[in-house]
């Protein structure tokens, strides 16, 4: 006997006829009951009784298809498995990203590719660049977004984002009826900044010190997002990565291009040798273009006249 007499077998069973199970099968009639009295052969059983046309199942025939029916459970299972590898890999992605994007850009992004609706399972980690680094090179994380505050060695990589920095400043603050802002204004004001180490900050003082201003942050943190809140509650200005920024247009802060161009970049992270699932690959495109559509939803926050050439598209 072979797995398609008892396919056609479980097709009987559960239909109740021949001439049903030959229309679910594709198959004549004939062949299915060619088909059964070789399974009865085979097994020197007999599987059905026919009654005035009608097959009725025997106890032998019951106690095969408990079997049968787990056996094709299983069989289905792994059907389903194999057609989902082949769309979406191992089902499984684990992503890294530094708080910048972490925070509010990768749900955006997710939620854009439709995760809820696909049958996969995400882990989102939001580290610093340091730990993503550490998370992709060891292979806890399929690839991971750092800023480039750090080496990148042992990984390949590409820039993910690379775009001027923003001036956050709070609603009604003189400085927000301004179109651009100069070095000078960060002399006069209360600057919130990120952290020294941070690759922005170090760009935008050597900007600075050029201009003669020397930069005397009020208050110091790692996180852009925090930096957005608490200019958001008044404390002072910040210069902020534009990503960042997005997340907070509508939420008290209003954003000014600053007069020169000092750049926030992120980078993504592979593992050498790694091929990246299907899944992953669907997501980065989805990540690229979110972030199109969250530049562009911020150029249209920037003042119309005025803006420096790098932040015109």
């Amino acid at each position: 006997m072979g797995i398609r007499e008892i396919e056609i077998f479980r097709v009987v069973m559960t239909t109740g006829s021949t001439s049903k199970a030959a229309s679910m099968l594709g198959i004549s009639q004939p062949a299915v009951s060619q088909a059964i009295r070789k399974l009865e052969a085979g097994a020197n059983l007999q599987f059905f009784e026919r009654t005035r046309g009608r097959l009725v199942p025997t106890q032998e025939a019951q106690a095969l298809m408990e079997d049968v029916d787990r056996f094709f459970v299983g069989f289905e299972t792994i059907e389903h498995r194999i057609k989902s590898l082949s769309r979406l890999g191992t089902g499984r992605l684990s992503v890294a990203a530094h708080p910048a994007m972490g925070n509010a850009f990768m749900p955006r992004a997710l939620a854009a590719f439709g995760f809820a609706t696909q049958d996969v399972k995400v882990q989102l980690k939001v580290l610093s660049s340091k730990d993503v680094h550490q998370q992709v090179s060891s292979g806890q994380c399929d690839f991971g977004l750092m800023a480039d505050e750090m080496p990148v060695m042992g990984l390949e990589h590409s820039v993910f984002l690379d775009e001027p920095g923003v001036v956050a400043i709070p609603t009604g603050h003189v400085l927000s009826r301004r179109r651009v802002i100069e070095p000078a204004d960060f002399d006069r004001e209360d600057f919130l900044a990120l952290n020294p180490e941070d690759s922005s900050r170090v760009r935008l003082e050597n900007v600075l010190q050029n201009h003669g201003v020397s930069l005397r942050p009020k208050l110091e943190t790692p996180y852009a997002h925090t930096l957005c809140e608490l200019v958001a509650q008044g404390m002072g200005i910040g210069f902020i990565n534009p990503i960042a920024a997005c997340d907070f247009v509508e939420r008290g802060i209003v954003i000014r291009p600053f007069r020169f161009d000092v750049r926030f970049r992120s980078l993504l992270l592979f593992r050498p040798g790694k091929p990246l699932p299907e899944i992953a690959r669907k997501l980065l495109s989805s990540m690229r273009i979110q972030l199109r559509k969250d530049l562009r939803r911020l150029n249209q926050a920037l003042p119309v006249d005025g803006t420096p050439s790098c932040w015109r598209p």
